[in-house]
Parts: structure tokens; sequence; C-alpha cells
């Protein structure tokens, strides 16, 4: 990356974190200790080791096996250099997303969810090796490789300023929806995009309230993904609460294990960071059966 890139990347991140402030909007964190490393150690080893490593190792990889394919790809006409980043990065991630929710991948995706506020400052907050093996990132070095480097600033520049609107608290959309003229451009733009309310709802803590839904709004950049691929829930509402219903129960994960599984694991009850450990399933029966197992241990009667 060039330094101009680096400047706006930063800049776009810094901009929407002053606008939360600015509007108010940061006043709902409630961010622990814990979430602040998570946050600020996510993004630093995203940064500063993981993504450069990829790209250099992608490149030694290409080397060694295409060398003779370095740049070939450097005379395509933009539109396709475009469409070539969107599906073997951009889809890629969407596949690697929706796949980080079933309970094999679960762990490495959790801390992004755990968070129980939706800001700019949350976009990184991984597990250190769902980057490491998500395969996007690994296309995308050889994609590079292949020519596609300058589209690549353009394109990741875009795509960064369309998921830190997403994830921020705030909320772009949510005037938009009011202006009656707006709606035809809105309904496009909502199937288009990665917007705060159709992300909001993917980190909701309640999904039996028609607005949330952790099975579905998978995309990064484009949402068109969920749409063709049906796992979109479009509504222009937003959840009264975000984050992980277990965290509310059983209290929250320490950063180290959310960070770091299976090199370190978790000692809670109820916790998908153990071996054969599952994600929770908000339900009002599980919660129901949770409360009756509560009352039970207190010696409350029904």
């Amino acid at each position: 990356m060039t330094s101009l890139q680096y400047g706006l990347l930063i800049a776009i991140m810094l901009g929407f974190t002053v606008l939360e402030f600015v509007l108010h909007r940061a006043q709902h964190f409630h961010a622990t200790a814990g979430d602040n490393t998570l946050d600020m150690l996510g993004f630093a080893l995203l940064a500063a080791f993981t993504q450069p490593f990829i790209m250099w190792a992608s490149g030694k990889v290409g080397w060694a096996v295409a060398q003779q394919y370095q740049n070939a790809l450097a005379d395509l006409p933009w539109y396709t250099m475009v469409g070539l980043l969107l599906v073997g990065d951009d889809m890629l991630q969407y596949g690697w997303h929706r796949l980080s929710h079933s309970p094999l991948l679960w762990p490495l995706h959790r801390a992004h969810h755990s968070a129980q506020y939706m800001s700019a400052r949350i976009i990184y907050r991984n597990n250190f090796f769902y980057y490491l093996g998500m395969p996007a990132i690994w296309c995308l070095g050889f994609l590079v490789y292949l020519g596609l480097g300058q589209m690549y600033l353009v394109y990741i520049v875009a795509k960064l300023a369309v998921i830190t609107g997403a994830h921020s608290s705030v909320r772009w959309d949510e005037p938009l929806y009011k202006v009656k003229a707006l709606r035809p451009l809105m309904w496009l733009v909502q199937r288009s995009i990665s917007t705060p309310a159709t992300h909001f709802a993917h980190h909701a803590m309640s999904h039996t309230d028609g607005i949330g839904s952790y099975s579905g709004n998978f995309g990064n950049l484009l949402f068109f993904w969920d749409v063709l691929f049906g796992s979109a829930h479009i509504t222009q509402r937003y959840p009264a609460k975000v984050g992980l219903r277990d965290d509310e129960l059983f209290g929250a994960e320490k950063w180290w294990v959310e960070l770091f599984d299976p090199l370190f694991r978790s000692q809670r009850q109820h916790s998908a960071l153990t071996p054969g450990g599952k994600p929770f399933v908000d339900t009002p029966q599980v919660l129901a059966q949770f409360d009756a197992q509560r009352q039970d241990a207190l010696g409350i009667s029904q």
C-alpha cells in the first residue's frame, strides 16, 4: 500500500469515529477494558502482520509456481479488474463470513459479535486466525501478483468506506429512509451495498423480533451477495441491542481467549470457545430453559 492509501484508510476510519462522538453516539458504547484491547489489537495484528504477511507469501508462491504470469493481467480493462476483485475478494469473503457462523468456524469470528456496541472501531475485531485463514485475502494477494495492484489501491478504499459506514453508529442511512422521494434509490442501495440497517441486524442480540438476523446479511462491500445467495434480511429498522446473549447470561469471555482461540481455551460455562463448543442459539425455548435452571439453582419455585 502507498502512503496516500494508508492516509485515506485512516482518514475514513477516524472520520466516522469522530462523527460518532460529535453526534453523541459514542455514549452508548459501554466498552470494557477487554473490548478496547480486542478492538485495537485486532486491527493492529491485521494491519501490521497478517495482511502484509499474506501479500508477501502469495507473491513468493506466485513467483515460485507461475513466474511467467506476474503482472499478466495488468492490461485488462478497469471494469474487468473490478469484477475480478469483487469476485475474488468480496464474494469469497462473503462465503468465509457465512461459514464462520457455523459451529466449526464460529470461534474464529465470535469476537466480532461480542461487542455490545456498533462502531467503526470494531471492523477488524476478530480472532487472529480468522484473517490468517481467510481465502479472500490470499486470493487478493495472487490477484495483486497477477497485476491488479493499482486497481486494488482504489478498490480497497471504496470497500473500507462502505464497511466502515455499515458498522458505524452514525447510521448514515437512517434519515434517508424517511425521505419519500429517495425510497426507490434506497431500495436499490440496500440491495447493492452493506448499510447500517442491514448490518446492524446481523449483529443483533435478539433474532426473534423480526429485525435481527445472525443467519443472514453476511455481505461486506456488496450486500448483493446476500440477495443472490438467499441470505438477505432487509428492514429499515435497527435492533434494540447488539452483542451476544450468552455473554449477557454467563459473562464476557476473556479477551485473549477470543483473540487467540484455540491457543487459549475458555473456562466459562456454556462457551463456544471450548472443544466441542457450539454457538449459543437465542430462542425463547432456550432462554426459558436457562431461566428455569437459574431459578432452580437459587431455590426459586415456579
